[in-house]
C-alpha cells in the first residue's frame, strides 16, 4: 500500500523539530575579511558523541518525482550535516521519533544556497538529489561505533510534487 507525502518548502521553522536549515538569510553576523564578506556564525549545532567530526564527499544518483520509499535512517551518536556542491534542490525526509521507531514521514525541498544538518537521533530518508550532479559535502562523526539504524516501513510512501 502506498501513502502519498506532499513536498514542502524548507524552511527553518518547519524543519527545527529535526535540524537546522543552513543558509546565509538576514544580515551577517559579523563582517570580516576587511569588509569584503559577511559571516554567518554558529549556524548548525554539531553533536557528536564518543567521536569527531568528518567532511566526507556523497556522489548521490538523482531521483525524480514521484519518488517512493520505505528506508530510513538515524545515526544516534552524531549529527550529519549535507551541504550540497551544486545550486540543485534536493528533497529531504523527515520522521518524528516515536518510541524508537519512525513516525509519519514528511518531506521538504530545498531552494538555492540551503543545506541541512540533522539533529543527532533523527529519523531521514537518504540523500535525495533531483538532478546531477548529486555531489554533497557531508559532515559527519567518525568514532568506534557504526552510528547507524535503519527501519524498513511496511507501506511504501511516495512524494508526489512540489507545493
Amino acid at each position: 500500500m502506498n501513502q502519498n507525502i506532499t513536498l514542502q518548502t524548507l524552511t527553518a521553522a518547519a524543519f527545527a523539530p529535526f535540524g537546522d536549515v543552513l543558509e546565509a538569510s538576514g544580515e551577517p553576523d559579523k563582517i570580516i575579511n576587511a569588509g569584503m564578506c559577511g559571516r554567518y556564525h554558529d549556524r548548525a549545532k554539531l553533536d557528536f558523541i564518543n567521536g569527531r567530526a568528518s567532511i566526507n564527499l556523497f556522489n548521490a544518483t538523482p531521483r525524480s518525482l514521484p519518488y517512493s520509499f520505505n528506508l530510513i535512517e538515524r545515526h544516534p551518536d552524531g549529527s550529519q550535516a549535507f551541504v550540497p556542491m551544486s545550486e540543485h534542490p534536493f528533497i529531504v525526509i523527515v520522521a518524528p521519533n516515536e518510541g524508537a521507531i519512525p513516525g509519519e514521514p514528511q518531506a521538504f525541498v530545498t531552494k538555492p544556497g540551503q543545506a541541512i544538518n540533522f539533529h543527532r537521533g533523527t529519523w531521514h530518508g537518504v540523500l535525495t538529489p533531483l538532478q546531477e550532479p548529486g555531489l554533497f559535502a557531508v559532515v559527519d562523526r567518525v568514532g568506534p561505533s557504526s552510528n547507524l539504524e535503519e527501519y524498513i516501513y511496511s507501506n511504501q510512501y511516495v512524494v508526489q510534487s512540489h507545493i
